[in-house]
This record gives C-alpha cells, structure tokens and sequence, in this order.
C-alpha cells in the first residue's frame, strides 16, 4: 500500500472520529434540553425566575394594574398563577372598596396586593418566613400602601383564630400543597371569622365538594381547575 494511500486511510478515519463526536455532543444538548424542559414543566416557579433567582408578580387590576413586583424563590413557593388570580377576582367583583381581606399563607403576597389595588379597606398577610415576610413589607411601602396592608410573621391558621368572629370579607387560604393537613384546620379556623356574607379562597391540589365542605359549614360557591390548581370560592352553609 502506498504512503498516499495510507495517509487518505487515515485522514477519514480521523474525520469520522470527529464527525462522530459532533454527533455525540449534539445528543447530549438535545438530552439536557428536554431534561430542562422537563424540570421547568414540572416546577412552574422556575419558568419565572431569572439569573438571580427572583421572579416577578405583576398586579392584575386596580390602582396597581401591571405593576410587577420581583419576588423571591422558595421551594414550594407558588405564586397564584395570572389566569387563576383574574378569574378569582371577576367572582368577587372588581370593585373591593371596604372589604376587610386576609391571605393566611401569603407567600409572595399576590393575592392580598390584588385585593388592595382593587380598593379593600384592610389587607393583612399572614407569613412565617422571614425573608418573605422583609420582602412583603418592602413591597408594601413601594406602593405606598402601609395604611392598608398588615404584614404579620406567624402562623396562618393562629392569626385566624385570634381574628373576631364575622370579621373577615374574604380570607385567602392556599397553604404549600405538600401540607396536607393544614387544609381543614384553615378552613375550620376560616369559617369561624367570615362575615355572613363573606368568601374564603382555596387553592389545592385536588377539588373539595360539599360532603367535605358540609362538615366545616361551608359550602362550594365557584370552582376552576388550571393544571395541576383547584381554585374553589366558598361561601358559609346557608
């Protein structure tokens, strides 16, 4: 065989190798991007955060309509999606104006923030974590509203127990959804402190019907499913 000969032999054979490295590299990106996909589709918050780990909440309707506010990132931290925190508040009316409002597990304070820009009287957001209770606090005097909105560090289900009877118009209760047993304790707590004419928020992982409901003296007013979301409105058993 001649040396030309060999040197073309070799020079495929190095081609190939090279050729077959590409391939390799271009599955391997093709297996991490579905990989990534896969772990964003599995954890919502992800979608929304961004190199430093915030993410945004942008107020709905209101004095604040389009605000966004930037949030922190938690595990379990799940901000009420857009289209859910829209349809919860057409139920309740656009209009706030005198409610008095507590959302039990604020998180990012999405639901109460809404409920203020939207006119309510009094907002009280119940968190125990510290640094989203700092974060609360500093949104709350970035829009000016310290004279309506309470932050509160503590318990969810305690605030509502120490709260007068009748004295909430609509009490937010969406707890992380891996905490089961908060449910009926917030609710129990919950129906106790509604004012007659009042709606609690529930967000769960699965539908509530009335035979759970009935035991609490609640009952099942509007109910939406949005993914892996239940959003119930109720009322108390007439």
């Amino acid at each position: 065989m001649s040396r030309n000969r060999v040197r073309t032999l070799e020079e495929a054979l190095a081609m190939e190798a090279r050729f077959k490295k590409i391939q390799e590299r271009q599955l391997a990106d093709i297996a991490n991007a579905k990989e990534l996909k896969s772990h964003k589709a599995a954890n919502p918050s992800a979608r929304s955060a961004s190199k430093n780990g915030a993410g945004e909440v942008r107020i709905i309707g209101g004095q604040w309509r389009r605000t966004k506010l930037s949030v922190a990132q938690r595990p379990g931290l799940r901000p009420t999606p857009d289209r859910v925190r829209e349809t919860l508040f057409n139920w309740l009316g656009q209009d706030l104006t005198g409610w008095r409002c507590l959302d039990a597990f604020a998180g990012t304070g999405a639901l109460g923030f809404e409920a203020a820009s939207r006119g309510a009287q009094q907002v009280r957001l119940v968190e125990q974590d510290g640094g989203l209770t700092l974060q609360l606090e500093r949104i709350s005097t970035q829009l000016g509203a310290q004279a309506v909105i309470q932050v509160q560090r503590g318990d969810g289900i305690a605030a509502l127990n120490a709260s007068a009877p009748g004295h909430w118009h609509a009490i937010f209760i969406d707890p992380p959804f891996d905490l089961g047993n908060l449910f009926v304790p917030a609710l129990t707590a919950a129906a106790q402190v509604l004012a007659h004419d009042g709606f609690i928020y529930l967000e769960a992982p699965q539908a509530w019907d009335d035979a759970q409901l009935a035991p609490l003296g609640l009952v099942r007013y509007r109910h939406l499913k949005a993914g892996a979301v239940h959003a119930h409105l109720l009322q108390k058993t007439p």
